[in-house]
């Protein structure tokens, strides 16, 4: 880190394990990531009005190179859960960072659609065709809430793809709107 780690508690008896416990985490952060600019730990008690204590509030800021990521967690009655909890969020956002900089993004699978082609209503299956002319197999089970019933040819649906016991199927068939005939 090229500024040193600021520790602040805050209503909050100060505590050689809790600040240890933080300097641990804030140094696997850094072995993750060795362009942490700087970091940044408040740890808040709870407030004052509870009784019984309360849930403790930790925030962390990490300075990186082109952008500063901000943590603000709360944990229930345990400052230790409170700051692993943080540095658990604080880790995930860093990867993302890191991910960003490689120029490498999630990508999310688009959920396939198409529509009833052929329909077998009293032996309780019918078939989906996919816009690249795919025939999937679906079974009743197969369609959420109780539009089964209510499915005509050309229903537009969304659904998950899987193995099935001749090949691949329809699982999780969604009716795409509810302009059912």
């Amino acid at each position: 880190m090229q500024l040193p780690l600021k520790i602040t508690l805050r209503d909050i008896t100060r505590s050689e394990a809790l600040e240890g416990l933080i300097r641990e985490k804030a140094s696997w952060l850094e072995l993750f990531y060795d362009q942490i600019i700087g970091c940044r730990v408040v740890v808040e008690g709870p407030v004052r009005h509870h009784r019984k204590g309360g849930p403790y509030t930790v925030r962390i800021d990490l300075g990186v190179p082109g952008e500063d990521i901000v943590v603000n967690r709360q944990a229930a009655e345990d400052p230790y859960v409170a700051v692993h909890d943080a540095f658990d969020a604080a880790r995930r956002q860093l990867q993302d960072h890191v991910r960003r900089r490689r120029g490498v993004v999630k990508v999310h699978e688009e959920i396939p659609h198409g529509r009833v082609s052929k329909l077998f209503l009293d032996e309780g299956y019918g078939f989906l065709e996919t816009p690249d002319g795919r025939e999937v197999y679906f079974h009743r089970n197969s369609v959420l809430g109780a539009d089964f019933d209510r499915l005509s040819i050309g229903t537009e649906v969304r659904f998950a793809e899987e193995e099935g016991e001749k090949g691949l199927q329809a699982s999780t068939v969604t009716v795409v709107g509810k302009h059912h005939p």
